[in-house]
């Protein structure tokens, strides 16, 4: 399966694309250069990462968490980090000067505590042995960015929920590296923490709610949170506040809104697309990616890493991906009204994507899976009239079958045994090889819990000894349906007969939802629903006061 887009062929292909062409026939202009940040700049060195190196880094679903990686892909001045022994769909893009990554030895020579891979024991693990061990080498340390920070690890402060913005709580300072900190809100677990510097909008010294006129959140399971008292609680836990000179707000951003910039696309990171400044607040701003429909509008902090002037892709030699019809040489896009001849279908079993207007770049969980959520993701934009809308609708009669033809090529597996092969036909004997599955709908397995998967696994004949592996990938119900048969095959190392047993359970929860609903709608929601589900707004109730 092409799992990632070959970069050279891609920017040869964009080569007839021009920043300054798109600015003078959209009218429009590009954000000064004097609004982005330092990391949002063209790094200031050349990116010296190289495929297999090995290094040390924040696990981006838990930011206190130090891990082992690896430098699986670069592009550019971008790395795609692999967290060793663990599956793919974990991968995460960052930039090369990212404050995020840290040579191999930091977190020893720092005093900071490394998760090592599955199967080696923090007490054992030694760098020198493991790089040995594995035939690999470390990232050299001249390679990354080192800076100073003013905050000191245990001291206090007030900061945002970025998860529940509405609330401010009491917060710690639980680590310190180089010029940012990590804000870790008291008596919750580490999946809220965050890291910032002093110039964060998100953080306050001790007593600002109280001048602000603002409720504070105290600390979970606090004895009593309706009369909540700074000085009492600094008593009680011996800590000191952040004295108020370590705060050092910035200036509200100046972009303004149809500016034009170049966005990471959240929904698929691997890709940079060129993008527009819809609406702003004081400290974040809302970014269009043009072509697209505004149903994928994201807001963004303004420093945030994602964000680059224009141009930052053609100096950093990374790929630009051009708003869709912009573009006569890319794959899956056209110029409006043309049509693509002289080409047949490309079969599934080509590990080629056959939805149409799709490149084979998805954005299922992970930075490298070439699955997609919903066929309404990747729709070339000639499917699309100005509004967005779907132009020139099909009859009744013809968009049953397209959507049965859509929901084929998006949702199965591009490497199926029989790819062809309509699934309603096998049903009946998918139903008696798994009894208790045909009832199950993917809306419900979605909502699983990594044991539930686990228990699920376990209860097919078979698939006992498989079982164990979900629970040490921590593969949830969301992860489980997003799984390919050759996921199940190749990259988690299954024998043939289970594998095909737990990918027909996969199938027929999803045949089960489409019999029951539209195949038009959400099997499986994008990455911003995962989080929405996962944080909820209401964990904090009853600590609003």
């Amino acid at each position: 399966m092409k799992n990632k887009v070959c970069s050279t062929q891609v920017s040869v292909k964009r080569r007839s694309w021009s920043w300054q062409q798109y600015l003078n026939e959209q009218k429009s202009e590009a954000a000064p250069l004097s609004l982005f940040t330092q990391s949002q700049s063209v790094p200031s060195r050349r990116n010296g990462f190289k495929v297999g190196m090995k290094l040390e880094g924040v696990d981006p679903l838990h930011p206190s968490m130090f891990c082992v990686l690896t430098v699986a892909e670069v592009i550019g001045c971008r790395l795609r980090l692999h967290i060793d022994s663990y599956s793919e769909c974990y991968d995460f893009w960052v930039n090369s000067d990212s404050a995020d990554i840290r040579h191999a030895g930091w977190c020893k020579d720092n005093n900071h505590r490394l998760h090592p891979p599955k199967g080696l024991s923090e007490t054992d693990f030694d760098w020198q042995h493991y790089l040995q061990s594995t035939g690999s080498h470390a990232a050299p340390p001249t390679l990354f960015t080192c800076r100073s920070c003013g905050f000191h690890v245990g001291r206090k402060l007030e900061a945002v929920d970025r998860k529940n913005p509405g609330l401010v709580c009491v917060a710690s300072v639980a680590d310190v590296i180089g010029d940012r900190f990590l804000v870790h809100f008291d008596n919750w677990d580490d999946t809220y923490d965050y890291w910032c510097d002093s110039s964060s909008p998100y953080i306050h010294p001790v007593g600002w709610c109280e001048e602000q006129g603002r409720p504070l959140t105290p600390p979970q399971g606090h004895s009593n949170p309706e009369n909540f008292l700074w000085e009492e609680y600094l008593q009680q836990t011996g800590s000191t506040a952040a004295p108020s000179s370590a705060f050092t707000l910035r200036a509200p951003h100046g972009f303004q809104v149809n500016q034009k910039l170049e966005a990471v696309d959240r929904r698929n990171p691997m890709l940079i697309r060129v993008a527009t400044v819809t609406d702003t607040e004081n400290y974040r701003v809302k970014v269009h990616y043009d072509g697209w429909p505004q149903q994928f509008d994201v807001w963004s902090d303004s420093d945030h890493c994602d964000l680059h002037p224009v141009g930052w892709c053609q100096r950093t030699g990374h790929p630009l991906e051009p708003p869709p019809g912009q573009t006569d040489g890319s794959e899956g896009h056209w110029l409006k009204g043309e049509r693509r001849t002289g080409s047949s279908p490309t079969s599934p079993s080509q590990g080629v994507c056959p939805t149409r207007g799709c490149r084979g770049v998805g954005h299922i969980k992970g930075a490298k899976y070439t699955g997609h959520h919903r066929y309404t993701d990747l729709l070339s934009h000639d499917v699309f009239d100005h509004e967005g809308v779907v132009s020139h609708r099909p009859s009744p009669a013809a968009e049953s079958s397209l959507q049965a033809a859509l929901h084929q090529s998006v949702f199965l597996s591009a490497m199926s045994a029989q790819p062809s092969r309509d699934l309603s036909l096998c049903w009946e004997q998918h139903r008696k090889l798994l009894p208790g599955v045909s009832a199950v709908h993917a809306e419900m397995v979605q909502h699983w819990s990594v044991q539930e998967v686990s228990d699920f696994i376990e209860s097919i004949p078979g698939c006992e000894e498989q079982a164990k592996q979900f629970r040490d990938e921590q593969i949830d119900g969301r992860a489980f349906l997003l799984l390919t048969q050759r996921d199940i095959v190749k990259i988690m190392s299954m024998k043939l007969g289970p594998a095909l047993k737990i990918f027909n359970s996969i199938l027929m929860f999803k045949h089960a939802e489409d019999r029951s609903q539209s195949p038009a709608e959400d099997c499986c929601q994008s990455q911003y629903d995962t989080t929405s589900l996962h944080f909820s707004s209401n964990r904090r109730a009853g600590f609003s006061s």
